[in-house]
């Protein structure tokens, strides 16, 4: 079974920072976009990040832009969220998912609506 596992999650002061990681079981998840979501208690999940499979197309929310950082390294099939600056509004359940639905080797990240193969979450906490 194909499988997304998050890792990196936390506590974090204001101010902070965290980086989570994805490591994917399938190599396969190269040569698709991947993509952080996160879910505050309360609210619908959102997109928080999203990079194409070849690191050439990147979107960021607009409320991480200047903050977060998307990376990946197909070699270990790990996508990174390096967050910067974190606000007690970051906090929520993180996410990450793949576009497989999109062709592989797209040289764009797809739409939102379609990344799935979700992983478990990791809970990031951000104290004021």
């Amino acid at each position: 079974q194909v499988q997304l596992v998050e890792s990196g999650g936390g506590l974090a002061q204001a101010g902070g920072s965290l980086r989570l990681s994805c490591a994917a079981s399938a190599r396969t998840f190269s040569f698709f976009a991947l993509g952080w979501f996160r879910q505050a208690p309360g609210k619908e999940r959102e997109p928080v990040a999203a990079i194409s499979w070849n690191g050439n197309r990147v979107f960021y929310a607009d409320s991480v832009k200047g903050r977060f950082m998307i990376s990946r390294d197909n070699a270990k099939v790990t996508v990174y969220l390096q967050m910067n600056s974190l606000k007690p509004e970051d906090t929520a359940v993180y996410y990450c998912a793949a576009n497989v639905r999109q062709p592989p080797r797209s040289d764009s990240v797809g739409a939102l609506g379609d990344f799935g193969s979700w992983g478990q979450g990791t809970q990031v906490t951000v104290s004021s």
